[in-house]
């Protein structure tokens, strides 16, 4: 988009121009589906990148001195295992440990995108064919919501694998209101059901709105503040200036968003593994 159709716009136009996803629908059966084709292809190829670069590093791992490469990846992976191992009590975690690198790597690699300048992207995807591209796929609440799904399912799995399917149905229907006999059980069950609910919903949810809440309220003021420029040179200095403020202050934004999505995600995989 150049910078004069970009002037000509009133800043609803602007932002819904950059907010609005790629799109593609495919019918199944007599449903249509809408595809966000930015976000998965932005998500999967950062993931290709970030996971073939450490595990690029993983296999020229050496015993001796540590190259740049390795010494990072170890920082990565101590930083992480150190924080999970403050959580997660329950026997072996390589796993949640590994879950939790994933995490944080993925989620930190997709907030990152938000650094790109937007219009300079947005000319570049222009260029090739393409009207709309997202470039931040953490802005769209598909992206959270499907990560937090994801961890949910994996808390149930390990609930179940921790306390057996009975004791999973036990907790459900028998916490947190307990009752002496089975009267009781019956008469509370539903409430403790519905209580368990909430519960099991509001996970996902919060994981999926916090971060996704983020990205999107900051993706929209680096675009308010890039409507600066197009009112003149005072106006270009101004909004670089606060680009550039507003760009440091999001660095911590970026990495702590990935921090508590990472954390939130090893302490619900140890509750999952407390029994009730």
């Amino acid at each position: 988009m150049s910078e004069a159709s970009t002037a000509a716009q009133s800043p609803t136009e602007y932002i819904q121009h950059h907010l609005t996803n790629l799109v593609s629908r495919v019918r199944i059966g007599e449903d249509t589906w809408t595809l966000h084709v930015d976000t998965v292809v932005t998500s999967m190829l950062l993931g290709l990148f970030a996971f073939g670069m450490l595990y690029m590093i993983s296999r020229k791992v050496t015993t001796g001195v540590p190259g740049k490469a390795q010494a990072f990846f170890e920082l990565l992976y101590d930083f992480v295992d150190t924080q999970v191992k403050d959580i997660f009590t329950h026997g072996d975690r390589k796993f949640v440990v590994g879950l939790s690198l994933t995490i944080f790597v993925w989620v930190i690699m997709m907030n990152a995108m938000d650094f790109l300048p937007i219009d300079w992207f947005a000319a570049g995807m222009h260029f090739i064919g393409f009207e709309h591209w997202k470039p931040v796929p953490t802005s769209d609440m598909n992206t959270t919501l499907a990560l937090s799904l994801s961890v949910i399912g994996m808390v149930i799995f390990f609930s179940i694998k921790a306390k057996g399917f009975g004791g999973y149905a036990h907790e459900l229907f028998c916490t947190p209101f307990s009752a002496n006999n089975i009267v009781g059980i019956i008469i509370l069950a539903p409430f403790n059901f519905l209580f368990q609910l909430i519960e099991l919903v509001s996970k996902p949810l919060s994981l999926a709105l916090r971060l996704y809440g983020n990205m999107y309220a900051g993706e929209i003021i680096f675009l308010l503040i890039g409507m600066l420029s197009f009112i003149g040179v005072g106006g270009a200095i101004v909004g670089g200036l606060l680009h550039a403020g507003w760009a440091i202050f999001h660095i911590l934004i970026v990495a702590l968003q990935a921090f508590i999505f990472m954390m939130l995600t090893a302490v619900y995989l140890a509750m999952a593994h407390e029994h009730h």
